[in-house]
């Protein structure tokens, strides 16, 4: 019985202090945000006066928050298609026995792992348009006319960020599909070769179908960041031009905490954003995992 007791004792040991944890900084902000977004607050006065689902009948009707709403449409479908493709392109690449495959890996990885401020700073001062590397690269070349301001130029800003996010993020993609072709047995590969199947047909009758794990999780990993992207836009262009560069959670931070001092329709937004998270995620979770083939 004492034994019990002391297992018991050493289970709570170690799982209130993460439950304490995880209640105070997901639960309690949570549960505050959804009070907040039925209020008027603006983050700032004593006042706070219930307004009921106003906050949440003017998303429909506020002209910035829609054309946030667009640009991250764009973002995710755009970013999530185009790094998936080259990640699985570099993975089947980098699967193979080339020289100096783990070096390249490694550098297809590092960006990862660098802050993503830093990497918009960084991309920032590539983009210049008087000292930037890039247009100083195109007028070394002739291609002079292509030069300009392309963090400044509402047309451009917008896919600027996304090529530095599918820079930064497509070798994590890369790791992942890298891990699901190494669990592909080669037996499947010596079968298909001796029925004289081609690497076309071997990519699409084997390799793609086994590997549905990892295209469920690279697929679904790029959607949910392309959702809640913020910290590269903060860094780059601050939602500007106008707000060619504004997604669902730049708005938000500017409503509730950039000066607009409207933290009950900023909280009324967050909250539309985790519920849209939340059923996205699962539909295509549950879309994808129905197509997976187990090997």
């Amino acid at each position: 019985m004492n034994r019990n007791k002391a297992n018991v004792l050493t289970w709570f040991s170690f799982l209130v202090p993460a439950l304490v944890l995880y209640c105070v900084f997901f639960i309690y902000p949570s549960v505050g945000s959804l009070y907040y977004s039925f209020t008027d607050w603006t983050g700032l006065s004593k006042e706070i006066d219930y307004v009921g689902f106003r906050n949440y009948v003017r998303i429909f009707s506020d002209e910035a928050l829609i054309d946030a709403i667009t640009n991250t449409v764009l973002l995710v479908v755009i970013v999530t298609v185009v790094q998936n493709v080259f990640a699985l392109a570099l993975a089947e690449a980098l699967n193979g026995n080339i020289k100096l495959r783990k070096l390249l890996r490694t550098v297809f990885f590092l960006p990862a792992v660098i802050s993503t401020l830093a990497v918009g700073f960084i991309w920032s001062y590539l983009y210049n348009p008087i000292d930037g590397i890039i247009n100083a690269l195109l007028k070394s070349i002739g291609l002079s006319a292509l030069a300009q301001d392309w963090l400044g130029n509402p047309d451009t800003a917008l896919y600027a960020i996304m090529f530095i996010m599918i820079w930064q993020n497509v070798g994590y993609s890369m790791v992942i599909y890298l891990s699901g072709l190494q669990s592909i047995s080669e037996s499947y590969y010596e079968a298909a070769s001796i029925d004289g199947a081609n690497y076309a047909q071997k990519f699409k009758h084997i390799t793609f179908p086994l590997i549905g794990p990892a295209i469920t999780i690279n697929v679904v990993l790029c959607v949910i960041g392309g959702m809640k992207t913020f910290d590269v836009i903060y860094a780059t262009t601050g939602g500007g031009p106008g707000y060619s560069t504004e997604t669902f959670a730049s708005i938000l931070f500017r409503k509730a905490f950039s000066g607009m001092a409207e933290f009950g329709y900023g909280s009324a937004i967050a909250v539309v954003l985790f519920v849209v998270i939340l059923i996205v995620s699962n539909l295509l979770t549950k879309f994808l995992r129905s197509r997976e083939v187990e090997s």
